[in-house]
């Protein structure tokens, strides 16, 4: 009887452990799909989760692999439907070590640098678990195999944007000293990241964006002595402060961030050009906008930049100089650019308006974003999923942007040569009023007199108002009154 009775207790003890481990089986997170992106540099993949995990992710070579291991999860899809060309990852292996705890390899043909994240969910998407694999440089070896490390969720602040270290790389002059005039086309958005949606989750603003940029090129293109340089050129995404980065590496004159966001009320409708604000949104549309343009970064597990090594008063002054004359000529080329788009679209606000966009925050590249309507509006959203109104859009923002570099030509480019030989007239001069700015500054910036300014503008005194135009006289400096 005893015996019987042992036997009971260990047949129950196995049933209760099963029953415990059928419970865990249940309770495990599901890898419910995989997406894989291949940007110029690197290769990203994204787990869809449906709940929160632990994981580590480590190197192996001879042969170069990746290996992720994935705690309280399941694999319930299929991986050999990934498309793998053109990227490292020759296959994707998978072993359920236990119940709940995964094993994915990726077999590679070269070797990469990992890094991982995960996501909380947002209006697209749930749980994510982020793996991007940065290809090394041509002949250069593998890490050596790292020690697995447990990756804990990004933290949902938004990374600190730093000053740069450098000036930007312009490209050197070309015999003749000739150069073009280097337009970096920023189209926002991109892979992991699909922006903002139009009616029915349709029209995704990754793609709108791309388009444009893509028709943008073009006709910056065709006008002689510009480039137009694209900073994505895929449908694959670049953390914002890259995209400077990116924009900085081409040499570029001048940025410009191509959107067409949403807005809470589906009636919002017009375009809109943005340029940079020190203090903040100046109004609550572009708080929002910008508040929900910069939390994009955070897909990219971007972190700060530390300036400890850097002189802070020195690097303030100078930031704070660059800054103000990259600010200023931000405005007047955003406000070429509006007054250009509202001939061919409404717009939202009739002057450039100012906010914290990341990725505006180049101190030494003049840079605007550029909202080309609200996707969340059903008209707006319909002309520009068309060719014909991205193309009238490209040809009204490239139009903005010819007018104001006729008027401003960087030194030793084609077009500073055209002005300096009189082969194209100077046209007239605008500039926008930045924070900090006085009348006399402005004159003395453009070597005007003040009467000939006061004059020019109908002015009855000295007093301007941020966001104010004026117009700039032609007139040599004379004596000041």
């Amino acid at each position: 009887m005893g015996k019987a009775m042992r036997m009971r207790a260990l047949f129950g003890g196995i049933g209760v452990m099963l029953a415990a481990l059928a419970v865990d089986v249940l309770a495990a997170t599901e890898i419910r799909s995989v997406r894989l992106w291949r940007a110029p540099d690197n290769t990203r993949l994204v787990f869809d989760l449906s709940g929160p995990v632990q994981h580590s992710v480590f190197t192996l070579a001879a042969p170069n692999r990746i290996v992720i291991d994935v705690n309280g999860a399941q694999l319930a899809t299929r991986l050999d439907q990934l498309s793998l060309s053109n990227t490292p990852i020759t296959g994707v292996r998978s072993a359920q070590r236990s119940p709940t705890d995964l094993r994915l390899v990726l077999d590679l043909s070269a070797g990469v640098t990992p890094k991982s994240f995960t996501l909380a969910p947002n209006q697209q998407y749930g749980h994510r678990l982020v793996v991007d694999l940065f290809d090394q440089a041509a002949g250069a070896a593998p890490g050596a195999p790292k020690t697995p490390q447990v990756q804990q969720p990004v933290n949902s602040a938004p990374p600190v944007a730093s000053a740069p270290g450098s000036a930007p790389a312009k490209l050197p002059p070309v015999p003749g000293g000739k150069r073009d005039i280097v337009i970096a086309i920023d189209a926002g958005h991109g892979g992991e990241d699909p922006g903002a949606l139009g009616p029915g989750k349709k029209l995704y603003e990754k793609h709108v964006t791309l388009a444009i940029s893509k028709e943008l090129q073009r006709q910056i293109n065709a006008e002689r002595g510009f480039r137009g340089e694209l900073v994505r050129t895929g449908d694959y995404f670049i953390p914002l402060r890259k995209r400077t980065e990116i924009a900085r590496k081409k040499g570029a004159d001048l940025f410009v961030s191509i959107h067409a966001d949403a807005a809470p009320s589906s009636r919002a409708f017009g375009a809109s050009v943005y340029a940079l604000s020190d203090r903040g949104a100046t109004s609550e549309t572009a708080r929002w906008l910008a508040d929900s343009e910069n939390q994009s970064d955070l897909i990219g597990g971007a972190g700060s930049v530390s300036l400890d090594d850097k002189d802070r008063v020195l690097a303030g002054v100078l930031l704070d100089l660059s800054m103000t004359a990259s600010l200023s000529s931000s405005l007047n080329v955003g406000q070429q650019v509006l007054s250009k788009m509202g001939y061919i679209t409404p717009l939202h606000k009739r002057r450039v308006e100012q906010a914290g966009f990341m990725v505006l925050k180049s101190p030494d590249i003049p840079s605007i974003l550029v909202e080309t309507g609200f996707i969340s509006n059903p008209n707006e959203a319909s002309k520009l999923s068309t060719v014909g109104h991205q193309q009238a859009l490209a040809r009204s923002i490239t139009a903005g942007v010819r007018q104001f570099f006729q008027q401003n030509p960087p030194p030793g480019t084609y077009i500073a040569w055209l002005r300096d030989n009189g082969k194209i007239a100077p046209g007239p001069r605008v500039h926008v009023v930045s924070s900090g700015e006085s009348l006399a500054l402005i004159a003395q910036r453009y070597q005007v007199s003040l009467a000939s300014l006061r004059s020019a503008n109908q002015l009855r005194n000295d007093t301007i108002k941020v966001g104010q135009t004026l117009n700039i006289p032609a007139t040599a400096l004379a004596a000041q009154p």
